[in-house]
């Protein structure tokens, strides 16, 4: 009976009524993509109308007043930082401490969506680059996908990433007549927001390239890192997933696997207690659907259908 009704639930679209709902739940807490892009903007633009007011208060070398003003606010915001300009005054060095952390809560939002939507519509065509001759149906392919999902997610911002760094590599070479060892060295120093400052994009050309491309770039290299450790992660999950299918059941895995205390342990109880084991569950949730459950039994029959649902109204 208990294996019956986890095959059929089994069976059942991941993408029910409670799922949909729960996803719009998080969809309503988390900022819409339009939201923080328009965050962002307002930054940059409140930014360079600031500086470019105040750039008299910079020092270093300057090109166009409201390109300076416009790139000072990008290598702030990303904590690059290269000291090509700097504030020298109490004004600008106070306006500067309050846009780092402003812009940095403002570009790790903006980096989450962008990356995110960018990452999600290449994913697709680099799966099928890889996989053109692979037999079946599609549905097999996105289920392959849905499976592989955080390492396609990892190849894909790895090739960005290596595209991003051939791009200002040679650009600092060819436009800021850097050698191409010093145009790779300060690349490096970019996207890794390290931002030494004594190799950076000093020309009007360059720097007009630098506030799109030190932004791309800084965005690329968190997403590398943090899916590099989801796919570590991962991997520790599949290690330990089959470590708990494939060890022996013991008699005090059995005792443990049984909630009711029957002496017997069905097949949600077993499907429970692997959970457990996975770290997917905790008891004190297990306790808590328990709780929920004899509350939702009003006739006290061990099961539910409808006429508790209505029993259960009717009393409240």
């Amino acid at each position: 009976m208990q294996v019956n009704s986890l095959r059929s639930h089994r069976s059942k679209p991941a993408e029910n009524g409670s799922v949909l709902k729960a996803k719009e739940l998080f969809k309503e807490k988390r900022p819409s993509f339009m939201l923080v892009g328009l965050l962002l903007f307002a930054y940059l633009l409140v930014g360079v109308i600031i500086f470019y007011l105040f750039m008299d208060q910079l020092s270093g070398k300057t090109t166009n007043r409201v390109l300076d003003a416009l790139y000072f606010v990008i290598v702030t915001m990303t904590s690059v930082g290269y000291g090509d300009l700097f504030p020298n005054s109490d004004t600008t060095k106070l306006l500067a401490c309050a846009f780092v952390f402003t812009g940095m809560a403002i570009i790790a939002l903006f980096i989450s969506k962008a990356a995110d939507y960018l990452v999600e519509k290449q994913e697709v065509l680099f799966f099928k680059a890889l996989h053109m001759n692979m037999k079946g149906s599609e549905a097999k392919m996105l289920g392959a996908m849905e499976t592989n999902r955080i390492k396609y997610k990892f190849y894909t911002v790895a090739l960005l990433l290596a595209m991003v760094i051939v791009a200002g590599t040679v650009f600092l070479w060819k436009v800021e007549k850097l050698s191409l060892v010093d145009s790779f060295y300060c690349v490096c120093a970019t996207i890794t927001t390290l931002g030494y400052g004594d190799k950076s994009f000093s020309s009007k050309l360059g720097r007009v390239f630098a506030v799109f491309w030190i932004t791309t770039s800084t965005l690329i290299m968190a997403q590398f890192f943090m899916y590099l450790a989801e796919l570590y992660t991962e991997r520790r999950q599949k290690i330990l997933t089959k470590w708990v299918i494939n060890r022996r059941i013991t008699t005090m895995d059995l005792e443990a696997a049984d909630i009711d205390d029957d002496r017997q342990v069905g097949a949600a109880e077993f499907v429970l207690y692997k959970l457990k084991e996975l770290g997917k569950i905790s008891q004190e949730e297990i306790s808590c659907f328990l709780e929920e459950f004899d509350k939702l039994d009003v006739d006290q029959s061990g099961t539910l259908s409808t006429y508790d649902l209505t029993l259960g109204q009717t009393i409240q």
